[in-house]
């Protein structure tokens, strides 16, 4: 029955070639903090400033994410994301110009990398949910959300990896490929056939504001989901430092995002009749658990062994929390609304890493793996603070009970 290979069909709606594409269109989104790191410090020879330049890639990509998003619901997902593109070639070319210059033409070359970053995650699922509206398969959205997060986890696995390989020939080969890959795959991804589902929808009778509350909400949760991140980062760097095998740091890491890939893929098959407000709390709650053992596993065993079980609990929560702002954003401001919920990973993984980079000196793994539980539980408590709230409205909505 159909109904039952959900990624069979949503081949036959997209086509085939566009995933093998869109996978590698968002590569250089994936590499491009770890590129501008190696690339720096072979520069200036100091990680804290590298550190410093990258940290600040990322928070430009947190604020230009938003901005490119707004715009491409007022003049269109194609034009925009070309635009970006090209803008995004010609920053890293002058990150590599600047790499032979002064400090800080190195930080603003870093932070115009990170601001004009194509937008290809948060706006393939606005693709994909009008692409899927526009063919009346309502029911495929799960899966199309499910895939986007299996991609996202596998580009961060990919990415990085190339960006070690890329390396070890020249520092500045990764920035070279990400190059490259913007003009081979990002632009022409951005320039395909898409039928009109990715111009801007008509507003009707007006242009309808953003639910600013319920996005700052689902913001937060993603920034929880970023500190998680990089307080594993961390934690992996700091494991394989002190086994004295640095490469293992890559290994470890890409250990959690297989498994959280994975996890996403198989969110397709999860049952109709689980809603989304369960699911939320659910997968906080799941998400909270696995941060738990992974601290307290990784206290009695390597921390590779502890990974696997912590990394089937992220994918799901991240799919919840773009399910929820597809369904509460207009769409005419649906670009808007991804990229303002994207915003909050990069931002959570520079808190988590500076956070978790100072206590991992004194306590070695212990302190960032305690960072991620610490940010697991104040994402399950927003989650359940939430959720406690949807209640009380709907009780005080509900009408009271006749009396007798």
């Amino acid at each position: 029955m159909e109904t039952s290979v959900p990624y069979r069909s949503l081949l036959r709606v997209a086509g085939v070639g566009f995933f093998p594409l869109g996978f590698l269109a968002r590569l250089p989104y994936a590499s491009a903090a770890l590129a501008t790191l190696l690339l720096l410090q072979s520069s200036t020879h100091s990680y804290a400033f590298a550190g410093l330049a990258s940290a600040t890639l990322s928070s430009a990509t947190a604020v230009g994410g938003p901005l490119l998003g707004t715009l491409a619901d007022r003049h269109g997902h194609r034009r925009v994301g070309v635009v970006a593109a090209l803008a995004n070639i010609a920053a890293w070319a002058g990150l590599l110009a600047a790499s032979h210059g002064a400090r800080a033409g190195m930080l603003a070359a870093a932070g115009l990398v990170g601001l004009t970053q194509p937008q290809v995650g948060p706006l393939v699922r606005v693709y994909w949910s009008r692409l899927i509206h526009r063919h009346g398969e309502h029911r495929l959205l799960p899966a199309a959300l499910s895939y986007e997060a299996a991609a996202d986890e596998l580009s961060f696995v990919a990415g990085p990896a190339l960006v070690g390989v890329l390396a070890t020939v020249t520092p500045y080969a990764p920035a070279t490929a990400a190059m490259l890959l913007l003009t081979t795959t990002t632009l022409p991804f951005a320039l395909r056939p898409t039928d009109g589902t990715t111009a801007r929808p008509a507003a009707g009778a007006g242009e309808r504001s953003l639910p600013y509350r319920p996005l700052a909400v689902l913001f937060l949760a993603m920034a929880a989901m970023g500190a998680v991140f990089g307080a594993v980062q961390t934690a992996v760097t700091v494991y394989a430092d002190a086994i004295g095998e640095t490469g293992a740091a890559g290994l470890v890491y890409a250990e959690f995002g297989i498994g959280s890939a994975l996890a996403g893929a198989a969110c397709a098959w999860l049952p109709r009749r689980f809603s989304l407000r369960a699911r939320y709390v659910t997968f906080a709650g799941a998400l909270f658990v696995g941060m738990l053992l992974l601290f307290a596993g990784a206290r009695v065993m390597p921390l590779p062994a502890a990974v696997p079980v912590a990394s089937v609990t992220v994918a799901p929560y991240m799919i919840t929390l773009y399910a929820l702002t597809e369904r509460l954003a207009p769409a005419e401001r649906a670009a808007t609304a991804m990229t303002v919920l994207c915003a909050g990973g990069p931002l959570g993984t520079a808190a988590g890493q500076a956070v978790s980079g100072a206590l991992a000196e004194p306590y070695g793994t212990e302190g960032p793996l305690l960072v991620a539980l610490t940010a697991a539980t104040g994402a399950l408590a927003l989650a359940l603070a939430v959720t406690a709230r949807k209640k009380r409205r709907a009780e005080a909505a509900s009408p009271a009970p006749a009396e007798k």
